[in-house]
């Protein structure tokens, strides 16, 4: 049976009616698609799933700062309270969020990540495999097989709407990568197809409508921070569904009021730096700090309160 990435009740109603997980009817599909043997797209998958356990551990380097100068050294601090046992939630979810960190931060600095489903998100993913690998010792193919559900919940999203900020804003990315983070952790953590999909729906309503404004135009503020709470918004969704907490909007919904959100944000809003937090006088500061120029604030209101006019 030839899957359709066209709605997320029907990949759950495949995976229900055929007893077996998403992932492993994704992986089936692909390869006959492709016309490849699975043990060769399992083979790929895994070394996507090494360039993340590899970003992490780049990250968290003390010395790390980013191009442009603006951020670098967080996922460090993070780490070292996760590891010194006086975090606040734990080695899990500060295990998490220093994760995420370092893989966003590492992008910023130029270096090699894999896109989750972008590099302005690219640290939400790999933190919740990462973590759920540490702390609840999962075997690394099922992290790797986890990858081909949240990959497939990362196609429904891109053909209902979008997962680039430029379209949909910073929920587009952010609330994407959730999404298919909170698919892969319910799917490692025994839950059914049917949690799985309620795990994206809640993950993507906690997060819309976010706005995308990167300070002066570059993916680092307030981007990286919002890796973090992007994996923590993932084991929440996660949580709550694996308890049996259901939506109750249905996910392919909330993916088409995602959509909808997008379409009527200002353009302002959407990665273009124009508005937001890039639009504060402070996100007006660092633009000239890194480009030598005053980034002046468009005419009409950016829905900032930033602007002096």
């Amino acid at each position: 049976m030839e899957l359709r990435y066209n709605s997320l009740a029907g990949l759950v109603r495949a995976a229900t009616e055929s007893g077996r997980q998403i992932s492993e009817l994704v992986l089936a599909d692909q390869a006959k698609q492709m016309e490849r043997d699975p043990k060769l797209l399992f083979q790929d998958m895994d070394r996507r799933l090494t360039v993340m356990d590899e970003a992490a551990d780049e990250g968290v380097q003390p010395d790390l700062r980013s191009t442009s100068g603006l951020t670098g050294g967080s996922a460090y601090k993070m780490r070292r309270i996760s590891e010194n046992g006086k975090s606040l939630t734990g080695s899990f979810l500060s295990g998490a969020l220093y994760r995420a960190l370092a893989v966003s931060e590492l992008n910023a600095a130029m270096g090699r990540i894999v896109a989750a489903p972008t590099a302005g998100s690219c640290g939400i993913l790999p933190a919740a495999l990462l973590t759920m690998q540490a702390e609840k010792q999962i075997p690394e193919r099922d992290c790797v097989m986890s990858l081909f559900t949240a990959s497939a919940v990362g196609m429904v999203i891109a053909n209902n709407a979008s997962l680039a900020g430029a379209q949909g804003g910073c929920q587009a990315e952010c609330g994407s990568a959730a999404a298919m983070a909170a698919a892969a952790i319910v799917e490692l953590a025994g839950g059914t197809p049917e949690m799985v999909e309620h795990a994206i729906a809640i993950a993507i309503k906690n997060i819309l409508g976010l706005v995308c404004d990167p300070v002066a135009g570059l993916v680092e503020i307030p981007c990286i921070k919002r890796n973090a709470s992007g994996v923590a918004g993932a084991f929440v969704a996660a949580e709550l569904a694996l308890a049996g907490i259901e939506s109750a909007i249905p996910a392919d919904e909330v993916i088409w009021t995602m959509k909808k959100v997008g379409d009527a944000m200002s353009s302002t809003l959407k990665e273009t730096a124009e508005g937001g937090l890039a639009a504060t006088p402070t996100g007006r500061r660092l633009h000239e700090q890194v480009f030598g120029t005053v980034r002046e604030p468009k005419s009409g209101c950016s829905g900032c309160g930033g602007c002096s006019s």
